[in-house]
């Protein structure tokens, strides 16, 4: 030991107690700046959640409206329309729907009404 090792206090270990109250002061700092990279993470994740959300509500509405424009293409009959209505009792749009569903067929679209 030199002389300036005889000026530090030391424990009953024989240990320079400056060095630990050092390691102290860097362990709060590393607990700040843990806090501080968590939080930058965390504002990624958030961000990349929200992309990906924004993107399949996106590709959702995009398939809802391809199907959409393929049901309008489907040639219905009216005389069917009105049957449909007055056997099941449902609102004229839905009753179009469901048969542009079952591709204008009237059969497929009674048994669909009635099995729901």
């Amino acid at each position: 030991m030199d002389e300036s090792d005889l000026d530090k206090p030391q424990d009953s270990k024989g240990q320079k107690k400056s060095t630990r109250q050092h390691d102290g002061g860097a362990a709060d700092l590393e607990k700040v700046t843990d806090y501080e990279e968590e939080r930058v993470v965390l504002s990624q994740d958030i961000t990349g959640a929200i992309n990906f959300l924004d993107n399949r509500r996106s590709k959702e509405e995009a398939e809802r409206q391809a199907k959409e424009r393929e049901l309008a293409k489907v040639s219905i009959k009216k005389e069917d329309v009105e049957v449909l209505i007055k056997e099941t009792e449902i609102p004229r749009i839905k009753a179009e729907r469901i048969l542009r569903e079952n591709k204008g067929d009237l059969a497929s679209a009674l048994r669909q009404v009635i099995n729901c």
